[in-house]
């Protein structure tokens, strides 16, 4: 009988709030390390896809010209940018264990103006245009609002 008590009160302590919410704590941490771990690796391949093409592009004929546009290079540029704002973000989650929205829509905008930047406007309709406008301006007031509520918080 003492047993079945015992064993009830030990199963109640390892399933109380306290003990869950740290397990929960425990996963987020683990996954958010793996997602980093993870998230070097897309660098580091980024960087070697870049330094790859760029060598490729410098060193066929005619040398020293891009048989390809810059808009492309750029693009791979961004590509390496974007994914080290992305570890930016997960590794200020794993610091201060909370979702830093500036650094998510200022990746956000990042990534936007990538898509701008390479956006061949031939093969882009009207509506694409406009989605990617308003998307800018969402982001950017967005961005602009949290820069300004920060701010007041910081002020004394």
């Amino acid at each position: 009988m003492k047993s079945r008590q015992k064993l009830a009160q030990q199963l109640g302590k390892t399933l109380s709030d306290e003990s869950f919410l740290r397990f929960l704590g425990g996963v987020e941490s683990l996954v958010s390390k793996v997602l980093s771990i993870a998230m070097v690796v897309v660098i580091l391949v980024a960087v070697y896809d870049l330094g790859f093409f760029l060598v490729k592009e410098l060193f066929t004929v005619p040398l020293g010209r891009f048989s390809t546009t810059l808009l492309t290079i750029f693009g791979l540029f961004l590509n390496v940018l974007i994914a080290l704002e992305i570890l930016e973000n997960i590794t200020a989650y794993l610091k201060k264990h909370v979702i830093q929205v500036e650094l998510v829509i200022v990746t956000s905008l990042i990534a936007v103006s990538r898509k701008i930047i390479i956006l061949d406007l031939e093969k882009t309709s009207g509506i694409d245009l406009i989605a990617l406008a308003v998307t800018i301006f969402a982001l950017s007031i967005s961005y602009w609002i949290i820069k300004r509520v920060n701010r007041r918080s910081q002020s004394p």
